[in-house]
């Protein structure tokens, strides 16, 4: 559901796709993470949202340089290697009024990275978590990355003997609020999830498949197009429906969704396909994420969602004013707060 104009293509803000956009992408051509963008861009621009209040995070890897590729108008930051979360945790503080898209990979994320990834989580800070995952460290020419499946074999090296880390699993075991898995040849299943998390009150994470067609890309490996188009399985089809707007269902068979309303009133209906799944229950996301792997399956949808449990923001007393905007009389606390404190410590 969009509020673009269909005839002038501007939008509510009065922005066209193309003040959504980056640079020209250098990455292999046919890769997944440029779908990825593509819908980054798109669904920016159906939400109305104004790039300046978007700030962009990212590691190192390929994934990392995602962000050049879409919101151009808007501020990015490129950490270290595994260390995207703590910058975007630091930044967002300093201002709440940001709404911050982190872009990873499964090496930044999975590997180096997975520390500063279970921290965040368990913080639940508001932001999209976006893991590009291809199965390799496409940089660095096509190392298996800690997502790589076992008994992998590439031309350049060899075969993977280890059990791969789900990004999914992971994020639920570390109680995030917003898990959901997709695949970047399913173009608007990807739009409709990261409008969702988008608007999530609470850190979402995106693991997505997305094909490196350089380094991984057998036909018969979870992480190839072929594998993701034969194989996906959706636990739904699902519409993103923002608060403004009437909510209105067509072509759906009574009893046949449900709604999940998030805490600014957007809705997200899922229509179920043959299974009567409740991404509200976390049990049962762990079970069919574990049926999916024994059977080998790309489960798709929105796997878990806890619209209600509070954000770190929620649990400090922040001003309304954001600290990155406060004058230095407005952070420095007072001249007597201060000889009090002193005077405590030297007491003690």
């Amino acid at each position: 559901m969009t509020t673009v104009d269909a005839q002038t293509g501007i939008n509510k803000v009065g922005l066209s796709r193309a003040d959504y956009k980056g640079l020209p992408s250098t990455l292999c051509q046919g890769c997944g993470h440029n779908a990825i963008s593509n819908q980054i861009i798109a669904a920016m621009y159906e939400l109305d949202v104004i790039p300046e209040k978007i700030v962009k995070f990212s590691g190192i890897g390929c994934s990392s340089k995602s962000p050049a590729y879409f919101l151009n108008r808007s501020f990015s930051f490129n950490g270290l290697h595994g260390r995207m979360p703590s910058m975007a945790l630091g930044t967002l503080f300093a201002d709440m009024t940001l709404k911050g898209i982190g872009v990873s990979g499964d090496g930044d994320t999975a590997s180096i990275g997975l520390g500063q990834f279970k921290h965040l989580i368990r913080r639940n800070l508001p932001m999209v978590y976006i893991v590009e995952n291809n199965g390799v460290y496409g940089l660095t020419k096509g190392q298996f990355s800690a997502t790589a499946e076992k008994g992998l074999t590439l031309k350049h090296e060899g075969t993977n003997l280890f059990l791969p880390v789900d990004i999914c699993l992971e994020a639920l075991a570390s109680n995030a609020t917003f898990v959901a898995r997709s695949f970047a040849g399913d173009p608007k299943q990807v739009k409709e999830l990261i409008k969702a998390a988008i608007s999530h009150r609470g850190v979402a994470v995106l693991d997505i498949i997305s094909p490196c067609v350089t380094f991984n890309n057998k036909d018969d490996t979870i992480h190839s197009y072929v594998f993701g188009k034969e194989h996906e399985v959706r636990l739904h089809d699902l519409i993103f429906t923002p608060a403004r707007d009437m909510l209105t269902i067509e072509d759906f068979a009574e009893g046949d969704t449900r709604d999940v309303e998030l805490y600014d009133g957007s809705m997200i209906t899922l229509h179920k396909l043959g299974t009567d799944y409740d991404p509200r229950d976390r049990q049962a996301a762990f079970k069919v994420l574990e049926e999916a792997r024994v059977k080998r399956e790309l489960l798709t949808g929105l796997i878990y969602v806890n619209p209600d449990e509070p954000s770190i923001f929620d649990l400090y007393k922040f001003p309304e004013k954001p600290f990155n905007r406060m004058t230095e009389q407005e952070i420095r606390p007072p001249s007597e707060t201060i000889r009090m404190v002193n005077e405590w410590m030297f007491s003690a």
